[in-house]
């Protein structure tokens, strides 16, 4: 009697696999819990073996023989994407999954706006996303869970390749009532001795401290923040000015206080936003068109992503 399973099952198991607990595999792949716990009974139920020991309160860890049919089950999904993939070429559509990372920074700015204008023009193509950190992102793409990666080129890798779409120069976000908040421009000279809120993030941090080694001076780090919409309030609120590459979608914090954002002077490098993908991943077709839509949708509103409203 043949063996009767699914691809979608085997996308449950990996994904219980990577995740260790059905709560977590349910949210990765956005399905509900009884649905992937269903799924993976009905692959032990069918391959006749046990794939996962069950902790109560604790997760799922694969048994030996789970472990080898995961790697197995990876393969497959992998050649179901080429032979999808393939489908599509031949048949002139463009179809199928694409998971999409973005740097936690400006995701909330981009990713939406541009998978709209693709899903639109595309509807067969099923996108997610991701929001992460720079080396978070480089161990997502590393371990295929993420196709491509919309971010910056801060320390990137030899093993991901990336395709830069827009320059961004940095811009100093200030409170409206702060001492330099007149200013159409600053340098890092007048900075250095207020308070700095510091967005600090892994490689970013690095970034915005560079503008003052290259000058001999140590800013006045005042706040921490890993979080863009924390920062943006504090720096509302008088606690400091902080640097970014991109300018948010209105002048407001989220706590509704206004927010300057002025030019800083000097040359500073600016950052380029683009796609991040592995050189050891073969571009599709679907690949190659979500690429250069998103070129297209960012260089049009490239304006709006790297302006600086009421500096001038």
């Amino acid at each position: 009697m043949p063996i009767r399973y699914t691809l979608r099952q085997l996308e449950y198991l990996v994904a219980v696999g990577e995740a260790g607990s059905i709560v977590a595999a349910a949210q990765q792949v956005n399905v509900s819990p009884p649905s992937i716990s269903a799924g993976v009974s009905h692959l032990e139920e069918e391959l006749g073996i046990q794939l996962f020991v069950r902790h109560h309160a604790q997760g799922l860890t694969p048994t030996l023989a789970g472990r080898k049919l995961l790697d197995h089950a990876q393969m497959v999904l992998r050649q179901a994407a080429v032979l999808r993939d393939l489908a599509g070429e031949l048949s002139g559509s463009i179809r199928g999954p694409l998971a999409i990372g973005g740097l936690s920074t400006f995701a909330q700015v981009v990713l939406p706006g541009l998978r709209r204008s693709f899903v639109d023009i595309h509807p067969e193509v099923r996108i997610s996303q991701i929001e992460a950190d720079q080396p978070e992102l480089f161990s997502l793409l590393r371990q295929a869970k993420i196709d491509v990666a919309l971010t910056y080129d801060l320390d990137l890798p030899s093993d991901l390749k990336f395709f830069p779409m827009l320059e961004l120069p940095p811009l100093v976000a200030i409170s409206e009532d702060h001492p330099l908040g007149h200013l159409a421009e600053v340098s890092v000279q007048e900075l250095a001795p207020h308070p700095m809120v510091l967005l600090d993030l892994p490689l970013s941090a690095d970034y915005f401290l560079s503008f003052y080694a290259k000058e001999d001076l140590r800013p006045n780090i005042a706040e921490r923040t890993r979080d863009m919409a924390v920062m943006r309030s504090l720096v509302a609120n008088g606690f400091g000015y902080s640097i970014v590459n991109i300018r948010p979608l209105n002048d407001l914090a989220p706590d509704g206080r206004p927010l300057r954002f002025i030019r800083l002077t000097g040359n500073p490098r600016p950052m380029r936003m683009g796609m991040l993908m592995s050189t050891a991943v073969e571009r599709s077709q679907l690949h190659k068109t979500f690429l250069n839509s998103a070129d297209s949708w960012i260089k049009e509103h490239s304006a709006r992503l790297s302006g600086a409203p009421g500096a001038v």
